[in-house]
């Protein structure tokens, strides 16, 4: 990718670890999410950074029970070689009730090294 600018790929496209992850955490399956972090990973996610699977574990856990939601994948893009963000729509009883929330992952060696959720 050589203009810095983001290009869109259909959501089948993400990388396997990706969409594993995805899967695993719609179904509350912390086990087979953190299968697909790094070791020394970190997720920020609501203003909370959270480093390594131990920390990212109960991060999992936590957003699994916190609120009652649908989520859908609504989009993705490749950033670059290791970059890449997965648009969702989320609706529940979490404060304000819907949200589109831009998973944007870093990827290294296979596995994911970062992930940031934010709006």
């Amino acid at each position: 990718m050589d203009d810095n600018q983001p290009r869109t790929i259909s959501p089948d496209d993400l990388p396997e670890v990706i969409t594993r992850y995805l899967t695993a955490h719609r179904a509350h399956d912390t086990a087979t999410a953190l299968t697909a972090f790094t070791r020394e990973a970190t997720v920020i996610d609501d203003g909370n950074t959270y480093e390594g699977t131990q920390a990212i574990g109960k991060w999992l856990d936590r957003s699994a029970t916190e609120f009652t939601y649908t989520i859908h994948l609504t989009g993705a893009q490749q950033t670059d070689a290791t970059g890449y963000i997965a648009t969702h729509h989320l609706e529940g009883n979490f404060p304000g009730g819907t949200i589109d929330l831009r998973y944007q992952f870093t990827l290294r060696d296979g596995l994911i090294e970062r992930l940031v959720i934010e709006p």
